[in-house]
């Protein structure tokens, strides 16, 4: 945990106000997060440090500036980030919490497909980010299959190696992807969108926090979204209606979630491992 005390003399002089209170907010098990009162605000302040996660904060602010620019989503505004000595700050905008309309899932799915009908000219991002605590690469590649190989699947698989975890089918999985993998432009994704990273804001819709973006297949962010559960169907109902996902969607999800599963396995350990494994031999 990271004493706010350690950085209030920065932020203060940064707002030009004192502040006047502080309260710690629960979640997330990387960062120490607080809800800041001044004189005529509230804002968040996350805390981590500098050397474990070395330009994470920049990385996180990067993505929620990139999805701001899409006008789909409310994200939190970024006020500052910045370093005092060990430890790393991300300054944003407090987003009172609200409860969900009546037509809040249909909305989330609108706003999801026009999150993902943003497009670029190759896969990838700007920066590398984070997933959790550990690295995302976003090398931009031409290919779907080359980009999920080499920055997303091939780095988890080193480090499981490195954790004790062996699988030795994944080449066979490699070779059978251009098969599987339907082409489409690069989308816009959060990255890492289960249901811990989305708020309802007090107008009742949608606000996305804590991405992991790069233009990637957008089916990434369904799997995700799917894999842990907490997404009304009405959301899919929706997205499907607006932005149709190519046939047989569904039954391509597990790809995706690989890598999600993966990062589970390489932070919380041998619990995902046969999930992880049942995937790679499913396809070879």
């Amino acid at each position: 945990m990271h004493d706010l005390r350690s950085v209030k003399e920065s932020l203060e002089t940064f707002l030009n106000t004192n502040i006047r209170s502080y309260e710690q907010l629960h979640g997330g098990d990387i960062n120490t997060t607080y809800l800041i009162h001044t004189s005529s605000s509230q804002l968040v302040v996350k805390l981590n440090s500098a050397s474990a996660f070395p330009g994470m904060f920049k990385a996180e602010a990067k993505g929620l500036k990139a999805i701001e620019k899409t006008c789909s989503f409310r994200t939190p505004g970024i006020l500052l980030t910045g370093k005092q000595e060990a430890i790393s700050f991300l300054l944003m905008e407090y987003i009172p919490p609200g409860k969900k309309t009546d037509v809040f899932w249909k909305t989330f799915g609108k706003r999801l497909a026009l999150l993902h009908s943003c497009t670029n000219n190759t896969y990838g991002f700007e920066t590398g980010n984070y997933i959790g605590s550990l690295p995302q690469y976003n090398t931009p590649q031409d290919s779907i299959v080359e980009f999920y190989i080499t920055q997303r699947i091939e780095p988890q698989i080193r480090l499981a190696d490195k954790n004790g975890y062996t699988f030795k089918k994944i080449s066979e999985f490699y070779r059978n992807l251009d098969q599987l993998i339907p082409e489409e432009k690069p989308a816009l994704i959060h990255g890492d969108l289960w249901n811990g990273n989305y708020l309802t804001d007090n107008q009742g819709n949608p606000c996305l926090i804590d991405p992991a973006v790069s233009y990637m297949h957008r089916e990434a962010d369904i799997a995700m979204m799917t894999l842990f559960g907490g997404f009304d169907s009405l959301l899919f109902d929706t997205y499907n209606e607006v932005f149709p996902l190519e046939p047989l969607w569904e039954e391509r999800l597990d790809i995706w979630q690989l890598y999600y599963l993966l990062v589970h396995l390489n932070l919380f350990g041998s619990g995902y491992f046969r999930s992880v494994k049942n995937i790679i031999e499913k396809y070879c």
